[in-house]
């Protein structure tokens, strides 16, 4: 695994090595990375990336929210509750060099604390076919974690229905990955 894109491009980041099954570690490909930077960058949303607010929910590795950094983001907020994944989480934040732009919550994606201040762009990537996405997305909007307006990236096994308070921008396929980009509002 590497970054594929902006300030850090090609720097490895930990070895996955077995994952962490019970808790579905799966983190995003190279090659869907790039396909989904390319298409948030392409010009039909702006530049939602550069000094966005991140949060990354069921961050895993933290690929999603250390790509956007490598390309501009501002600051990235990373959450997972799995004992590996902070282990892997903390070793990449550890590579890049980027401590003073994070902050890891180790929590469960479902009970998130008060935000400080909204973000303008969420991913997230829940354990597959378990229905965690929504629920994540409903908390982390009565949290204050969401901004009106900002964009959320939510991988899944199949296309996702925008949820209470959310648009449906589009669907894009990646394999069995499907890429459900919604808006805030």
């Amino acid at each position: 695994m590497r970054i594929v894109g902006g300030a850090f491009r090609g720097r490895r980041l930990a070895a996955v090595g077995k994952g962490d099954a019970g808790a579905h570690l799966r983190p995003t490909a190279d090659r869907v990375r790039e396909s989904l930077f390319n298409l948030l960058l392409g010009g039909r949303f702006g530049d939602p990336v550069e000094d966005a607010h991140v949060l990354d929910l069921f961050a895993g590795t933290g690929a999603l929210g250390l790509e956007a950094l490598s390309r501009g983001a501002a600051h990235v907020t990373f959450v997972d509750d799995g004992r590996i994944a902070q282990g892997l989480l903390a070793e990449n934040i550890a590579l890049l060099g980027v401590k003073d732009r994070v902050k890891v919550l180790r929590a469960s994606a479902l009970r998130l604390p008060e935000a400080a201040t909204p973000v303008n762009l969420v991913f997230l990537d829940p354990p597959y076919g378990r229905g965690l996405g929504e629920k994540a997305l409903t908390s982390a909007r009565a949290q204050g974690w969401i901004g009106d307006d900002a964009l959320v990236i939510w991988e899944e096994r199949g296309p996702q229905d925008a949820p209470e308070g959310f648009t449906l921008l589009e669907h894009k396929s990646y394999g069995d990955t499907v890429v459900t980009l919604l808006r805030a509002g």
